[in-house]
């Protein structure tokens, strides 16, 4: 078993060799510049991480983790376009720097190589890698149709922004872990866990990114700051806001979602002093934590040793606690 520390770096290394560059420049160049701004490689980490914890061969999961990266960052540039966001990890969106059409265009090839990247695995284990990877993505794009329905309605419910950010986010770590348990040929009772344990962890994990949109470092977290509150984003912090807010304050957060307005500025500010008024974030770190013993708890029914856990269980926690 490796060190999670060496399998960072693997990872790291795996996709550092990867180029995209080719014709026609027009497609592949937004392409490549998408790949090359880095970001934590957390689903195709968790492939690894999955393999070597069943004791597969690295080399055997490389493909389906270069898969998954690819499928990611294929929702990433289409999200991107419909959230109007102009910076990710810190550098210009695709949309930004080379036009919505060639970041759709690219998005698409994105897509299709993820699938091809995934055909040159093992033959016999193509079909459930397929089919893992079709029905997460679907899942996905069920997840941004509700968000983006959810800045439209007053009556989302925390329930529901629960089970968008499942769709959104969470499943996908779920396929992850799930990826790297077939390339390592698991158990049915492991992967099931598995999953689990991805699902509880990538809510956690998103919840996390919400109290980070308005309490973090531009530069640590690379994004710009309040983005989701400037999109009206009904986050968790807003359905909390609103449900423990007295009548007064609950109606100025609702029309500060509802109102079209260009001083950003002045919104972001009046609705995180809301927020901070009725304790929004200490309420979301608590239910961090809970979905966060949720996910270990799953980890403890995976069949192996407890030492071979441990890679997951650290990163868990530095993901919670993460800045950016």
């Amino acid at each position: 078993m490796e060190s999670l520390e060496k399998i960072q770096q693997y990872v790291t290394e795996l996709f550092a060799k990867l180029n995209f560059e080719k014709q026609p420049l027009m497609l592949y160049e937004p392409f490549q510049y998408t790949m090359s701004l880095g970001g934590k490689r957390l689903r195709p980490l968790l492939v690894m991480l999955t393999a070597d914890m069943f004791s597969a061969d690295l080399k055997d999961a490389e493909n389906a983790a270069i898969a998954v990266e690819l499928a990611h960052n294929f929702t990433l540039l289409h999200d991107d376009i419909m959230d109007a966001s102009p910076l990710r990890r810190g550098k210009p969106t695709v949309y930004q720097k080379f036009g919505t059409d060639k970041a759709i265009l690219s998005g698409d090839v994105m897509y299709a190589k993820a699938y091809e990247y995934l055909l040159k695995c093992d033959t016999e284990k193509i079909p459930a890698l397929v089919k893992t990877l079709t029905s997460v993505l679907v899942q996905v794009c069920e997840g941004q149709a509700y968000d983006m329905d959810f800045e439209q309605r007053n009556d989302v419910t925390r329930r529901e922004y629960i089970t968008m950010i499942s769709l959104k986010t969470a499943v996908l770590l779920a396929a992850s872990l799930k990826t790297g348990a077939i390339i390592a040929n698991a158990d049915a009772q492991s992967m099931n866990a598995l999953s689990e344990f991805g699902l509880y962890l990538g809510i956690a994990f998103q919840l996390q990114d919400d109290i980070l949109d308005c309490w973090s470092d531009l530069n640590e977290f690379g994004k710009v700051i309040g983005s989701d509150i400037v999109d009206n984003k009904k986050t968790i912090l807003f359905l909390s806001a609103v449900e423990k807010a007295n009548d007064e304050d609950a109606k100025e957060l609702i029309t500060w979602y509802l109102e079209k307005t260009t001083d950003f500025q002045k919104k972001k500010q009046r609705v995180i002093e809301l927020f901070e008024k009725y304790n929004v974030k200490e309420d979301v770190e608590q239910m961090i934590g809970q979905y966060t013993i949720k996910a270990l708890e799953a980890l403890d029914k995976i069949t192996v040793e407890e030492e071979r856990k441990e890679n997951l269980r650290t990163l868990a926690k530095q993901l919670i606690n993460r800045k950016k």
